[in-house]
């Protein structure tokens, strides 16, 4: 089997390097590689190496910034997206596409849905939408998968800032009513994994769109109070701990692009489907935070 991991630099990508090695050929390609926002390099790509799968975790994920660069949003998630999925349909391959839960806009009571109704509050929620319609016009062998609060080992995410300002800061003031729930990159990885033993095979049926996400919830106030926790158990010197975070609401903290109140994702189909029982959140929040923690100290050991 011949993959190619596009945005294989970022934390997902990094993820899906370990996850896939040993199903095939991998052609991972950061953005040197292949930058989305090139018009055609995508699917130059594609004709190239003519894998039997493609799995894009590359994105404009900036979602403040996209309020000001929709036209760079829209490139990288939407039109980028399109001409990959055609692409895919041209060599009869697979594509697997990540999304995430910003499609909606958070007025639900209860888990959404793949077939609940989509509405997204900001440019990042549209253009990412907009992917999600580009593949489907496309009519190729797909996997979309939502997925919320994504965090991970390398990258940028909420548990690398988190310990960087409470290293930094007396105080940390942090969104208390919005839900989500933090999904590993690592799970993700694993997950795309899987979904390639069942449907990387040309013969397969694939089966379009897939809620992914941990099992439990949390806001982004308790998730941070668990990282912390977390860190100073692994002996993480932080001038701020759990007890020093301070509970907002999201209307104390503006910001450029609205979230929605409400992340959680319905994943009861793809357990289905893969035969998978999730995780809990923590799981994997505890292995990204003792892999900040040990970076951390070999950083400072790596300094004397």
């Amino acid at each position: 089997m011949r993959i190619v991991i596009l945005g294989a630099a970022g934390q997902v990508g990094r993820e899906l390097i370990r996850a896939l090695g040993g199903r095939g050929a991998v052609v991972a390609l950061d953005r040197q590689g292949c930058d989305l926002a090139v018009p055609g390099a995508a699917a130059a790509v594609v004709a190239r190496e003519r894998p039997r799968v493609v799995v894009n975790a590359a994105a404009y994920t900036a979602v403040d910034r996209a309020e000001s660069e929709p036209a760079v949003a829209r490139r990288v998630n939407a039109e980028a997206v399109a001409e990959i999925a055609a692409a895919v349909r041209g060599v009869d391959g697979l594509f697997v596409h990540y999304s995430t839960v910003y499609v909606f806009d958070g007025a639900k009571t209860g888990s959404y849905r793949e077939d609940d109704r989509t509405a997204p509050l900001g440019v990042y929620g549209a253009t990412k939408l907009a992917g999600e319609e580009a593949i489907a016009l496309a009519r190729c062998r797909h996997v979309i998968v939502r997925t919320s609060w994504v965090h991970g080992r390398r990258g940028a995410n909420f548990v690398r800032t988190i310990l960087r300002l409470a290293a930094e800061r007396d105080t940390l003031r942090v969104v208390a009513d919005q839900v989500g729930a933090p999904t590993g990159a690592a799970l993700i990885a694993d997950v795309t994994a899987l979904a390639l033993d069942r449907w990387g095979d040309p013969r397969a049926v694939a089966p379009g769109l897939l809620h992914l996400a941990p099992r439990g919830e949390t806001t982004w106030f308790d998730f941070a109070r668990f990282v912390l926790a977390e860190a100073i158990a692994r002996g993480a010197r932080l001038r701020v701990g759990p007890d020093d975070v301070v509970p907002i609401t999201t209307a104390e903290y503006p910001t450029p692009a609205r979230r929605p109140a409400n992340s959680r994702l319905d994943t009861a189909r793809l357990s289905g489907v893969l035969g998978l029982a999730l995780p809990e959140w923590q799981d994997a929040v505890r292995d990204t935070v003792a892999a900040v923690v040990a970076e951390s100290v070999d950083t400072v050991r790596a300094t004397r």
